[in-house]
């Protein structure tokens, strides 16, 4: 298989945040590609849910060799190692060492199934996401709304607070 570029978006509102989030690239380097690229980092307020603690986000772009299937499948992996509990049930969101969202794959791959949708179903609703997106990829087309980053960022409702650390 071919190397894709691939975005994803880091979250982290338990623990060293920024320890976790320097982990996180660190195991993604090693196991699932290269990083080219990666956005400032931002703290936000939480989004769908209460919680004490903010979140830190970044972007990172990997070149990776695998499927969105083995890259899903490693990406679950190392937000376990970094101490997500995905064992007890809940509705909503809850506060978590780490989270790990494919957002867009390549130019214009579309995934939709149980584990992997491509691009991220969410990510035009959240500031926190496409704050950081438009720092690596400002002028890509989302492959179905057919709107670049900033577009989508200019349209967004979100009014959660997102702030530069």
């Amino acid at each position: 298989m071919a190397s894709k570029s691939v975005f994803i978006l880091l979250g982290s509102n338990l623990g060293d945040r920024q320890l976790l989030v320097n982990q996180a690239c660190r195991l993604m380097e090693e196991r699932c590609g290269k990083i080219v690229a990666k956005s400032l980092l931002y703290e936000s307020e939480p989004w769908g849910f209460k919680a004490e603690h903010w979140f830190l986000n970044q972007v990172v772009v990997v070149d990776t060799e695998m499927s969105p299937d083995e890259l899903m499948d490693e990406l679950l992996a190392i937000e376990i190692e970094l101490g997500r509990d995905r064992t007890t049930p809940h509705e909503g969101y809850v506060s978590r060492p780490m989270d790990l969202d494919i957002l867009y794959w390549g130019n214009d791959l579309v995934v939709e199934k149980q584990h992997v949708i491509i691009p991220h179903p969410r990510l035009h609703q959240r500031r926190f996401t496409l704050l950081p997106l438009c720092d690596v990829a400002p002028d890509y087309v989302h492959p179905i709304l057919k709107k670049t980053n900033i577009q989508l960022l200019d349209e967004c409702k979100d009014t959660g607070i997102v702030k530069i650390l």
